[in-house]
């Protein structure tokens, strides 16, 4: 954990919920101090019912008790904002049972319930119109002029997230598999990092089919993809491809010229697929030229835990500018 030593009696609290664990944010309404952290490495389990919100107060609550003890005597929650994977489709749990359970065991009053992506949106952009396309695993862009949200992509690895790691890390797969048969479209220097991460090729598919965790076992080859791109035309064709499908998901969602900035449409990008860098990035900016010729690409200025900490910021004070949705940013009392 950290933290300055701060005290007072009104907080706000960030969380982030993903499939590396949970993060959890404490810090004051004000934006000028730091916030104390802390990270439950377990996972929220996933059921028929959607995500467990039983699963996930049982790590939550223990975590923010600790984190108050750090602030001080006296301390307590005021606003709360959590961003989760999954929440959009698989958050009726949450939405139902969250906002009565932290009002009873911490007293929260104001509450925010959103999809991971817009807390990813709130971190890279804060409340200003836009667009943010994050991309790990997975891939989603996610956009808006403040009245409305607009959404392209994140339906997963059997249904989209085109140009994601996953997406890319089967791509390459694919050639590797191709080169290993005689067939057109290989490339031999994937087949060798496929071997090299894998084994045999012959037992790819007995090692991928049976995992739960396929698209994470996809995606962890997307690196090896942007590091043959360099010098294999097969594995850079595979990120022109990516881009493509990318920037085509910023264009469906960034809104247009009357809802932006003078200057253009901020774009940012956030997620760990976008450390891969030049190979991926400079096929990106020319798609991003040619799909979305109003976008203005900015860095990210925080994660989604940052994002989280901001929409608990605005809630506490009143001042939420974007907008309430039933799936997407759940605000209990507001529609």
């Amino acid at each position: 954990m950290t933290g300055d030593g701060m005290t007072g009696d009104a907080f706000v609290m960030g969380v982030d919920s993903g499939g590396s664990g949970l993060r959890v944010a404490l810090g004051p309404p004000d934006a000028g101090r730091p916030a104390f952290t802390t990270v439950c490495a377990e996972p929220v389990r996933t059921g028929a019912d959607g995500i467990d919100a039983g699963h996930l107060l049982e790590q939550l609550l223990p975590a923010v008790r600790r984190l108050l003890e750090q602030a001080g005597t006296g301390a307590a929650v005021g606003a709360v904002a959590i961003g989760a994977a999954g929440m959009a489709t698989l958050g009726d749990q949450l939405r139902a049972r969250l906002p009565g359970a932290l009002a009873d065991a911490l007293g929260v009053r104001r509450l925010a319930l959103a999809a991971d992506a817009v807390t990813a949106y709130a971190g890279a952009l804060g409340q200003r119109p836009g667009a943010v396309v994050a991309g790990g695993t997975g891939m989603i862009a996610l956009g808006t002029d403040l009245t409305t949200w607009r959404r392209a992509d994140g339906w997963g690895h059997l249904l989209g997230d085109s140009g994601g790691g996953a997406w890319i890390g089967r791509a390459g797969l694919d050639a590797a598999m191709r080169a290993h048969d005689g067939r057109r479209g290989g490339s031999p220097a994937l087949l060798e990092r496929a071997e090299a991460v894998f084994g045999p090729p012959a037992g790819l598919p007995g090692l991928l089919y049976p995992r739960t965790d396929r698209p994470a076992l996809l995606a962890s080859f997307a690196p090896e993809v942007g590091a043959c791109a360099p010098g294999d035309e097969v594995a850079a064709g595979i990120l022109r491809d990516a881009a493509a499908h990318i920037a085509e998901a910023a264009a469906a969602v960034c809104p247009g010229p009357a809802d932006s900035r003078p200057d253009g449409c901020e774009v940012a990008l956030t997620g760990g697929l976008f450390r891969m860098g030049e190979p991926l990035l400079g096929p990106l900016r020319g798609e991003l030229a040619q799909q979305v010729p109003q976008a203005r690409v900015v860095p990210a200025e925080g994660d989604p835990l940052h994002g989280a900490l901001r929409i608990a910021r605005a809630l506490a004070e009143g001042r939420l500018r974007l907008p309430p949705h039933p799936a997407l940013l759940f605000v209990p009392g507001v529609t």
